[in-house]
């Protein structure tokens, strides 16, 4: 019998004794060394909140319209591929789960359930988010197919990951040879080689060859146009670490920047996301939303998120460990838990809702005091010894010893 899972790291513990070595090594791991995968959650812990107090905090709202779609919360599901190998009804699951809720789901387009049967799994009676991941493909008309798709059933905006023209070296996967357990494909496509359901990929990453084979490494500002033109569905750009990229994307029409460095998946030595995001924030300076992924694991690493400008937060690796150990149910106690300390989390900070995003200083990274919205947290960088703001102090003169990252 399962222990009591009062945090996201029992679900890991639990997952990791029930899935298979090479399923949880490829879901759990990052590229090469893993400095960023583990940077990802270490940099919450380097924000700190400074709560007001004697604030009426006895109504919390945490709802919040992401994208034209009011949900219960600002934490959504991201795109994680291949969830069949944690349970037996992967994306299906996962979409109930989100559906009961009140959350959105992004669909991977590698998943083992396809864009219909998910959108179909969810109560009619209720409402459903989902969004649909989208690599764009050699094959324009495949990736404009899987577009059509989506429209047709009923998504509500378009995910376009712009951080993988290769995939990264994921050390474990080359290890395990990785590739789909012979029972799944990748359920979106028909062809065996598309559907990553071949079998014979070399002592490599099975991964890394389709990727290779499938995904184009040609992919440039113009192609966000040209996919523009091809939909009525908002467009977002997931994958973006820096104002120059996120002032390009906005430029180009994009409705949405999601901070990504993909789990830590791609480039290790990237920054991690929270590091980036008052960056990207104010650099669009408004005229478009920004989400973030990457590391949320507790309800205080929402709550830094949304103060430093993230409309929403999108979460992966938990909702995998819940998945493996409960399914449906414990995907939606996942959601719970975070929902729940992020409820705490704004109340102990005086905060009662989430509508009001705030305004940083990029010299000290404090945040100003408003009333009871999110104005109201100060965010303090902490020392941790790493000499950045030395090098800082010798290169612009001008000491700014709380500029520690």
């Amino acid at each position: 019998m399962a222990g009591l899972r009062v945090c996201v790291s029992d679900f890991e513990e639990e997952a990791k004794k029930v899935l298979p070595k090479a399923v949880y090594d490829y879901y759990r791991s990052g590229a090469d060394e893993q400095n960023t995968l583990a940077d990802n959650v270490a940099a919450f812990k380097r924000w700190l909140l400074v709560p007001r107090v004697l604030r009426n905090v006895s109504t919390v709202d945490l709802s919040v319209s992401v994208l034209g779609q009011k949900l219960s919360m600002p934490i959504c599901v991201a795109a994680t591929a291949m969830q069949r190998m944690a349970h037996a009804e992967g994306e299906t699951a996962t979409a109930r789960a989100c559906q009961a809720v009140g959350t959105g789901m992004m669909l991977s387009s590698w998943a083992t359930s396809t864009i219909e049967e998910v959108m179909s799994a969810m109560t009619a009676s209720l409402d459903g988010v989902l969004w649909l991941q989208l690599y764009i493909y050699k094959d324009r008309e495949l990736t404009l197919s899987l577009v059509r798709r989506a429209e047709e059933a009923g998504y509500k905006a378009i995910f376009v990951t712009v951080d993988t023209p290769y995939l990264g070296r994921r050390w474990d996967d080359m290890r395990n040879r990785f590739k789909l357990p012979p029972h799944l494909s990748m359920s979106n496509f028909s062809s065996a080689s598309m559907a990553f359901s071949e079998g014979n990929y070399g002592n490599d990453s099975g991964l890394a060859v389709y990727v290779a084979k499938a995904i184009d490494p040609t992919l440039c500002w113009d192609d966000i146009t040209w996919l523009k033109k091809h939909t009525h569905l908002p467009v977002i750009v997931k994958g973006v670490l820096n104002g120059e990229d996120a002032v390009q994307a906005v430029n180009y029409g994009v409705d949405g920047i999601l901070v990504s460095n993909h789990g830590a998946r791609q480039l290790d030595g990237v920054p991690a996301t929270i590091d980036v995001l008052e960056e990207v924030v104010r650099a669009v300076q408004g005229r478009c939303d920004v989400f973030m992924d990457g590391g949320v694991r507790q309800g205080t690493d929402v709550l830094k998120a949304l103060a430093l400008g993230a409309k929403a937060v999108f979460i992966g690796r938990p909702v995998l460990w819940g998945l493996a150990c409960q399914g449906e149910q414990g995907v939606t106690e996942i959601l719970e838990l975070l929902k729940e300390e992020l409820h705490l989390a704004m109340a102990l900070s005086g905060n009662i809702h989430t509508h009001t995003h705030t305004h940083t200083h990029t010299h000290t990274r404090h945040l100003p005091c408003g009333n009871t919205h999110l104005s109201t947290i100060f965010l303090h960088s902490v020392c941790v010894g790493c000499v950045v703001c030395v090098c800082v102090c010798v290169c612009v003169c001008v000491c700014r010893l709380s500029f520690c990252i």
